[in-house]
């Protein structure tokens, strides 16, 4: 008999879950509170409880060849950062395409899930949903929570002395929609993340004066690369992994911050971070720099005090007039329907093994996708984390001894510098090639370069030194895909499609067929070197 496995929430992490479960020979049964798929990704007028809301404007910060399904490419005509609606759209195509909608229950929320009584040795949770005002209880051999980690808004008011005597409006990123509220208004919004980074953005187009308040700063960049190639695409390369590994953390941090400056010098444009020995995650904007040196967004250092209609920031004695104050200020994570036995959240960050499972569990039953913060693409992160855990769900794979595991949670709760490769400022955030080969090795799904070299140099070198695109996780192992090498052979014909809409016939100068053939050369010493 197939064991039954509850997935709690039908987002991406949630959609993934459901196939690795199928694949394996399992039997999901998905809880979704709302009436529809795509958890983050989909778009309504009003926010809704227990679930992550996003603003009309929403584009991935991630390009569709680095963020999709790992077996599942986007549509070729779709853009290479797509707008929340395609994105839908791709996750529905996604549950049509591999009959995952019958497994899935709308409109029901999950109220507890609990240890049954004999858990010791079945491993077994009771979870109890609530549907149309009905309450219903069943037993599921296991569970896997995919809720993410955007559902609760951090509103630190009491850091904003005066807060409650201003008078104009006041909401958190969260309550946003639509720009139009910011019209011949002055604005103010606090937090330099991607989401107060865009409604500033925005916002500026519709108001008198936009503030952008920053305490510590952060590292603005482009979806746009050199040469116009996606940013990701160039720079999650396994070859530029390695190096960036190979090197003292100060010399990569250093390189980082070059690169960034030579598109924007960030101390000019009071960008630059407080902290530059550890990597805060990257701001997506193509837009702040335009908008700031046309005076239509003004960056400014924290809040010294709040006034009935104005703002005070540190290190001025001038007030500012301020209409309305958008907190831009993130989230805390927490799941109601666990007891903290299960799941305790400590310091934004929960004990779990390789940010999966809970090392205390006598039977390792529950897992935990997608509380991570990659530097990369969610959507592959999550059904890697997927494939792995159900494979130790079904028992194939063994988890170390608790003893063990807990050892590695409390060293990565430390978040002790390496010394070497980049260094992370927040608990969740990850190595995003580092990681997922990790997982990968576990289900022996990890690209063999050194075979592969023997076998199909061509798709060798452009696994290593191309982009590190999901399609690699399919090339061996469990779920191998038999697209996999073609999808990574076609990846930048995908990319230029929905770009090149004007052809032009160039002939070829000699000088550049003599460095292509140099490069090459060159190429081919440099593996050799590597691969020795």
């Amino acid at each position: 008999m197939a064991k039954r496995v509850a997935i709690v929430g039908a987002g991406v992490s949630g959609l993934a879950s459901i196939k690795c479960c199928l694949e394996e020979g399992l039997e999901p049964t998905c809880f979704e509170r709302s009436d529809d798929l795509g958890g983050l990704w989909r778009f309504t007028e009003h926010v809704e409880e227990g679930r992550a809301s996003l603003y009309k404007s929403v584009v991935s910060n991630s390009c569709k060849e680095m963020s999709c399904y790992s077996d599942f490419p986007f549509p070729e005509d779709y853009p290479n950062y797509v707008p929340n609606s395609q994105f839908l759209e791709y996750l529905k195509m996604y549950a049509n395409h591999f009959n995952l909608l019958k497994h899935i229950q709308f409109k029901t929320k999950v109220c507890s899930v609990t240890k049954c009584s004999d858990f010791t040795v079945s491993g077994q949770w009771e979870v109890v949903t609530m549907h149309e005002e009905k309450q219903e209880s069943a037993i599921f051999d296991a569970v896997m929570v995919c809720t993410g980690f955007l559902t609760d808004p951090y509103l630190p008011l009491d850091s904003f002395p005066g807060i409650n005597a201003f008078k104009g409006q006041y909401f958190h990123s969260r309550q946003y929609k639509h720009p139009d509220i910011f019209k011949d208004k002055r604005v103010l919004v606090i937090g330099m993340g991607n989401s107060g980074t865009d409604i500033a953005v925005e916002a500026s187009h519709l108001a008198e004066k936009v503030f952008l308040s920053t305490t510590g700063g952060g590292w603005v960049i482009s979806r746009i690369f050199d040469s116009g190639y996606p940013w990701d695409m160039m720079f999650m390369t396994r070859f530029q992994n390695m190096l960036r590994n190979s090197l003292p953390t100060p010399i990569v941090t250093w390189l980082v911050a070059r690169k960034i400056n030579n598109w924007l010098n960030h101390a000019n444009y009071g960008l630059i971070p407080e902290d530059r020995t550890q990597l805060k995650e990257f701001v997506l904007n193509d837009e702040l720099p335009g908008r700031i040196i046309t005076g239509k967004v003004f960056i400014r250092p924290s809040i010294k005090e709040v006034k009935e209609n104005s703002v005070m920031f540190n290190n001025t004695s001038k007030e500012e007039p301020i209409d309305i104050i958008v907190f831009a200020t993130g989230y805390t994570f927490a799941f109601p329907f666990l007891d903290e036995s299960v799941v305790k959240v400590e310091d934004g960050q929960a004990s779990l093994y390789k940010y999966i499972f809970p090392a205390h569990l006598q039977k390792p039953t529950l897992a935990i996708i997608g509380l991570i913060k990659p530097l990369g693409s969610m959507i592959p992160t999550g059904e890697t984390q997927a494939r792995w855990a159900v494979q130790v769900l079904k028992g194939v794979n063994k988890l170390p001894p608790p003893s063990v595991m807990i050892e590695e949670i409390n060293a990565r709760r430390e978040n002790k510098p390496s010394w070497f490769g980049l260094c992370y400022c927040k608990a969740l955030q990850s190595d995003y090639i580092t990681y997922i080969d990790e997982l990968l090795t576990y289900i022996n799904a990890k690209p063999k370069l050194f075979s592969m070299l023997l076998t199909d140099p061509h798709l060798a070198l452009t696994v290593f030194f191309g982009p590190c695109s999901p399609y690699q996780f399919r090339l061996t192992g469990p779920g191998k895909w038999e697209g996999a090498r073609n999808a990574i052979m076609t990846q930048w014909d995908r990319t230029f499609k929905v770009t090149k809409g004007r052809v032009i016939q160039e002939s070829p100068s000699p000088f550049e067929s003599f460095l292509k053939l140099f490069s090459f050369l060159a190429l081919l010493v440099a593996i050799f070197l590597i691969f020795l």
